[in-house]
């Protein structure tokens, strides 16, 4: 028996090894094979021009500038609320009030200004769904602050957000109570820390690495930089080669496309989480003397798709869990109906934020072309706008002119082309 489990150890292990080997040396050859044929396509300067598009007129710094309102907000209505200047029905309101424009108010930006970038408006995207998670969960835990101050509170695990003082003085940090909390320099501690889950007392680090700190910078600037090098090598010849079947509803090509997408997309994602949960949350975590470093677990080792979802991004998961699930379930929820409104609140998150930036790059990258020449009844060449694809290859045949369209020019156009489409049952109008 014991022979048995030997040799099955040692089976699994070559063909581990092996297994490794092949997928390197089939990445290896497919990265070859792109530098063959298109050639090193790495641009850092045409990243830089992202940001610089309009040095005169930053919107997504602006419009992240402009998130400290809703900070302030915030911070005032608790005051209010710890004075009892305003009942829990007004302030209740107010942050609804708050939260609703924090959501909706980046996304009307994003769609409806022109200049805004891509990678701007993704980026701001990102921080006001932060910020919305993290009011949430500063508002959650005040309120159980008050219940306890009131002797209201019946949990044990509201309590234990809003801890008393220490009673011995030795104590190497000093310690918050409810409303003392109530301040710019912990809301604003709480905004820049590496967390979503607020407490009046966060764990502390004595003092800051430098050694530790300059290692996480390097390995952000290094990374970002792979990033990009590899978004720029490897996926956008792939997707511009990627219009053309797309236009002519060729699905066995479109479905080699999709697969040639999936290496480096996986790569990419690798990298990603690297650089976002390990580097970047270590360093704000250092640069703040945080002490929670537990961003992640080993999702690699997930047997599941419940292990891998509850441990590859800890912050979130610990949010979903103290301020969604767990109310659910104490308002007498199910597990299973709890455990969906979970799924379908990350989904929408997910994909609200994702769809913003998504029609952003295309509000100002996308231009259609029609020719008139295929037009015909009451649509005529003047109706329809310039179309075609930022980044074209050069082979400029149909004389596109790359400029920025409005959204509801480029809706326009979109309903006249597809209506146009559906009565001629016609694709050769669409211009690659």
């Amino acid at each position: 028996m014991r022979a048995l489990r030997r040799l099955y150890f040692v089976l699994c292990c070559k063909f581990s090894f092996s297994f490794h080997i092949l997928v390197v040396l089939s990445n290896a050859r497919l990265f070859l094979e792109n530098l063959l044929r298109y050639g090193i396509l790495v641009d850092p300067i045409q990243v830089v021009s992202l940001f610089l598009k309009d040095p005169y007129s930053w919107p997504a710094a602006c419009l992240v500038i402009v998130c400290n309102a809703f900070i302030l907000v915030a911070l005032y209505t608790e005051r209010k609320l710890a004075m009892g200047s305003i009942s829990e029905k007004v302030g209740l309101l107010i942050y609804i009030f708050n939260l609703t424009i924090i959501l909706c108010f980046p996304m009307v930006v994003v769609l409806k200004l022109p200049s805004i970038t891509p990678v701007g408006g993704a980026f701001a995207l990102g921080i006001y769904t932060i910020l919305f998670l993290k009011l949430y969960s500063y508002k959650d835990v005040n309120k159980w602050c008050r219940e306890r101050t009131q002797a209201k509170a019946r949990s044990l695990s509201r309590s234990l957000s809003c801890p008393s003082p220490p009673s011995t003085s030795s104590s190497m940090q000093s310690y918050v109570s409810y409303p003392g909390n109530l301040s710019l320099r912990d809301i604003y501690y709480f905004v820049f820390a590496p967390t979503l889950c607020y407490e009046l007392n966060f764990p502390r680090s004595e003092s800051i690495r430098m050694g530790f700190l300059l290692r996480r910078l390097f390995e952000m600037l290094l990374l970002t930089q792979l990033l990009v090098g590899l978004t720029q090598q490897w996926m956008v010849p792939i997707i511009r080669s990627s219009m053309k079947p797309l236009q002519e509803m060729d699905y066995t090509r479109m479905t080699e496309r999709l697969l040639r997408l999936a290496v480096p997309n996986h790569l990419l994602w690798l990298i990603f989480f690297y650089s976002f949960f390990h580097s970047s949350m270590n360093f704000m975590a250092e640069l703040l003397r945080f002490g929670d470093r537990e961003f992640y677990r080993d999702w690699w080792n997930s047997e599941t798709i419940t292990y891998f979802w509850q441990n590859w991004n800890i912050p979130v998961h610990k949010w979903c869990l103290r301020h969604f699930y767990k109310p659910l379930l104490r308002r007498g929820a199910g597990k299973l109906l709890s455990q969906s409104a979970v799924f379908f609140a990350s989904a929408f998150f997910h994909e609200d934020r994702m769809s913003s930036a998504v029609c952003a790059d295309w509000k100002g990258f996308l231009i259609l072309k029609v020719s008139s020449s295929s037009v015909s009844g009451q649509c005529s060449s003047q109706d329809v706008q310039t179309v075609g694809i930022y980044g074209h290859d050069g082979t400029d045949s149909t004389g596109m002119v790359s400029v920025q369209v409005s959204s509801r020019q480029l809706w326009k156009c979109c309903c006249v082309a597809l209506t146009h489409y559906r009565s001629t049952y016609r694709r050769s109008h669409v211009c690659s």
